[in-house]
């Protein structure tokens, strides 16, 4: 699940649950669509959204010990079609905000973790520990267009090969050249980095 926390024009989502590993299922979906729409809803001039988690992983993708409890084998692919459906409602719940909007990636970010991340304006990462990983092409799933054109955005043109690539060489690239926004040492550092940055965002930058 997730939890909203609102500090003045500063919107916290904080991606809460017991194992540490965030993965993304109907009801943490839910919960984070409904959590960026209050955010929406109550956004004003100066607002800004920063997403934090807790533990080894920022998110580590689809929940398929949810997908694999299906009953059959059409029941499991209408489950994992389901995530998808909730994945490209979760991107564009984000792009569509009122607002400028920060990942503090403290840990893994794998596959609808790592879309989960990079639909955010600004990341930021954790030195030696934050990881974004498409585990996608080794398992030989196709990564659907919605999300090729999101990495495309971010990274420029490029088979899915050579794109995802530069998806899980972003922690290295990012301390090269800045693309990440920062990258700090401490779970702690990257988490109050990302609300401080959030909190003094200029005023006449806002969205």
């Amino acid at each position: 699940m997730c939890s909203l926390e609102k500090r003045g024009n500063l919107f916290i989502l904080i991606l809460t649950g017991q194992n540490g590993e965030h993965r993304l299922n109907p009801n943490l979906f839910s919960s984070i669509i409904s959590a960026l729409s209050r955010a929406k809803a109550e956004s004003t001039r100066g607002s800004a959204l920063v997403t934090v988690s807790h533990g080894k992983f920022f998110c580590n993708g689809f929940d398929l010990d949810w997908v694999n409890a299906a009953g059959s084998d059409e029941e499991t692919q209408q489950r994992f079609n389901l995530l998808l459906d909730y994945l490209k409602q979760l991107v564009l719940a984000f792009i569509s905000l009122p607002m400028p909007t920060i990942a503090a990636v403290n840990g893994h970010a794998a596959a609808g973790g790592v879309v989960l991340a990079l639909c955010h304006d600004y990341v930021l990462m954790r030195r030696h520990r934050s990881v974004l990983y498409m585990i996608d092409l080794d398992l030989g799933i196709k990564i659907p267009e919605p999300f090729m054109a999101l990495f495309r955005q971010k990274f420029g043109l490029g088979s899915a090969r050579s794109i995802t690539a530069r998806v899980e060489d972003k922690r290295r690239r990012s301390t090269e050249n800045g693309y990440s926004g920062s990258v700090y040492d401490g779970e702690e550092e990257v988490t109050n980095s990302g609300i401080e940055m959030a909190d003094d965002w200029p005023k006449e930058l806002a969205w």
